[in-house]
């Protein structure tokens, strides 16, 4: 039998296994993630497991090998375990899918066993911004036949029988639910498998996740792929770089102290036709994701430049940000150990390739990292967190500027610990006004202000029941009672989270900012002499000279009526960032690594397209409603 069809069978047989254990273990469909604070630290002894079988598999392999020594290791790199040539009973074995199986098989054999000691589902962890310390099995099934769609941008249909559907203009759809109600489940969907398609196509891929299924993941590629596979840290928070599977490495970003989320969701899929395809789906690797709970995707491609050339744009471009968010998450020292193993032709041969061979032109979203660590002073405190979106917000021309008011609308599936200061201080980013304008005002006045006009979109108790899922259905929703009870917890911004689609619950991250005039203002760009204007962060109102205003409405794009961002991040302090010093030494601390897009919109019909959950969202009702709290169900208690 060829060695190649004798790996690939064995793997087969593998996977198969793993889905056996699963079924014979399983006691409820249901997801659960311990939460006991939104920048605690994760705790998973099976991850550890995990990279101690792994540290031994490469050991044994070395010992076993008759085969020349491995590429020379890159001390530059943190923690590189290089790609280990096969034992002597494999040598004659096609090297494309040898050169990691000794390793395979041990992992293999380890995760089983794993699997057999714990409930968990192998390296399944289930995300909201919290870090997991459970999570049940789950299994799979094939996504359902009826999608549903939604397109921000335009993109360029192709018939099934011409090949898979182009998105040169780029796209935002929700993904294919299972439970998604047949008489609201009428737009096109996005499934992971078509994101992939033609897999065998593909040439390289880089993936970015906070919770992982490794075998469902792997096998939806072929095996000779390489791939690059960005995840959670070990508790310690250390970078690290390991072979993980064949033709996989494993590379995880640092956390200070172990404290935070490696929370991006990325996928860069490089075909041989030299197409990239960039997504960044809310939606984590795993099957629950994209099959039990709603997400939404941010997905275009980009074709290669006819002549690559030196790269000239300017620094905030997307590519360049795009360079910077794949160097932070240590993904340039898994390429090179890509490169110097195994794969020496991969389609990018370095981080800087991005802006070099690829041509980003159409792409017309502005990419808002957000990356774990300190920043001081303006240039590295613009390039992630709030700061970040506020200044995308002025790049876009999607300011609200002075005559008109800005309402923001939140939605995710963490809550933060919200003050009246932080949730002002984001408001004033959501404007496009400068930080340094916030920075200015005296620290005892920012944190009396009242609460900015901001809904926090988020499900409540009865909403999560009504679910079809109920509340088995709700362990990646994360509220604390703590939280809630707070005495200054702005419980009046809370509106409740429904799906557009029916009795789902949603997994996505989205913030829709609309503008509408200013209520009885009376101001024309063309007045003389004096006019009023509300404060936004007070109730006060302030004089404005004309020359003012119209410094103020430099930049502004009067057709813009609001704007959108989808992505990982939640509504929460960890995820954005909070800004502290002086207007002359700003200093922004964020504790997640979080990535997403915000687009400009033209219209209330877009931003009702766009957002995934139903506008108006409805307003809890205090003598009523509560939000969901997963540690407070006993339903949810008593499935795990």
């Amino acid at each position: 039998m060829d060695s190649d069809e004798d790996f690939q069978r064995a793997l087969a047989l593998s996977l198969q296994d793993t889905q056996a254990t699963r079924k014979a273990k399983a006691k409820a469909d249901v997801i659960v993630i311990d939460d006991s604070d939104d920048e605690n630290e994760i705790n998973s002894q099976s991850d550890r497991e995990f990279e101690e079988s792994l540290r031994k598999a490469v050991e044994e392999s070395k010992l076993e090998s008759s085969q020349p020594s491995p590429p020379r290791r890159d001390t530059s790199s943190p923690d590189i375990v290089e790609a280990t040539p096969p034992p002597p009973e494999i040598k004659n074995m096609d090297p494309s899918t040898s050169s990691f199986l000794s390793e395979r098989a041990q992992l293999e054999r380890e995760r089983l066993a794993r699997q057999k000691r714990h409930l968990s589902t192998s390296q399944s962890f289930q995300e909201s911004e919290p870090p997991l310390k459970k999570s049940n099995k789950r299994e799979s099934s094939p996504p359902p036949k009826r999608v549903l769609h939604y397109n921000a941008t335009a993109s360029t249909s192709q018939n099934s029988n011409q090949g898979p559907e182009m998105f040169w203009d780029g796209a935002i759809r929700q993904t294919a639910n299972i439970n998604a109600e047949k008489d609201k489940d009428h737009k096109p969907v996005f499934r992971l498998s078509d994101i992939l398609a033609p897999t065998d196509e593909l040439a390289f891929a880089i993936i970015s996740t906070y919770a992982l299924d490794i075998g469902w993941l792997y096998s939806l590629f072929p095996p000779s792929v390489p791939v690059i596979l960005v995840t959670q840290p070990d508790p310690s928070g250390n970078a690290s770089i390991h072979a993980m599977l064949p033709n996989w490495i494993k590379t995880t970003p640092f956390l200070r102290n172990g404290y935070g989320a490696m929370h991006c969701k990325l996928l860069l899929l490089f075909y041989k036709s030299g197409r990239l395809r960039i997504a960044l789906p809310t939606a984590n690797f795993v099957p629950y994701d994209w099959r039990d709970i709603e997400n939404t995707v941010w997905l275009q491609d980009i074709p290669p430049k006819r002549n690559p050339q030196g790269h000239s744009a300017r620094a905030s471009d997307f590519s360049s940000i795009l360079q910077r968010v794949l160097i932070a998450l240590q993904v340039r020292q898994a390429l090179r150990a890509h490169i110097v193993g195994d794969h020496p032709n991969l389609p990018l041969q370095s981080i800087e390739d991005l802006g070099t061979r690829w041509d980003w032109s159409k792409v017309k979203v502005h990419l808002i990292p957000c990356m774990a660590g300190k920043y001081e002073g303006w240039p590295e405190v613009l390039r992630n967190g709030h700061t970040r979106l506020m200044k995308a917000i002025r790049e876009a021309n999607a300011r609200a500027g002075p005559n008109r008011d800005v309402m923001l609308e939140c939605q995710g599936s963490s809550v933060g610990t919200y003050s009246t200061q932080w949730l002002n201080e984001f408001f004033h980013s959501g404007l496009g006004e400068s930080a340094q304008q916030w920075l200015d005002q005296p620290k005892a006045r920012r944190s009396k202000l009242a609460f900015p006009p901001v809904k926090i979109i988020f499900p409540s108790l009865k909403t999560v029941r009504a679910s079809r899922g109920g509340e088995l259905g709700g362990g990646t929703m994360f509220c604390r009672r703590s939280q809630w009870s707070g005495a200054k917890f702005p419980r009046e911004l809370f509106h409740d989270s429904n799906s557009k689609r029916g009795g789902i619950l949603m997994h996505s991250k989205m913030i829709i900012a609309t503008f509408k005039p200013k209520a009885g203002l009376g101001f024309s760009s063309k007045a003389k002499g004096k006019s009023r204007r509300k404060n936004p962060y007070s109730s006060e109102e302030e004089e404005q000279d004309e020359d003012e205003v119209k410094i103020v409405e430099e930049g502004i794009d009067e057709t813009v009526c609001g704007w959108a961002y989808v992505g990982s991040a939640n509504f929460t302090p960890s995820a954005w960032g909070t800004l502290s010093g002086s207007a002359f030494n700003p200093v922004l601390n964020i504790t997640n690594y979080e990535l997403g897009v915000l687009l400009p919109l033209r219209s209330e019909a877009e931003a009702n397209d766009i957002a995934c959950f139903e506008r108006p969202p409805r307003k809890y009702d205090l003598k009523e409603d509560v939000p969901w709290m997963q540690d407070e169900s006993a339903i949810l208690a008593q499935a795990i």
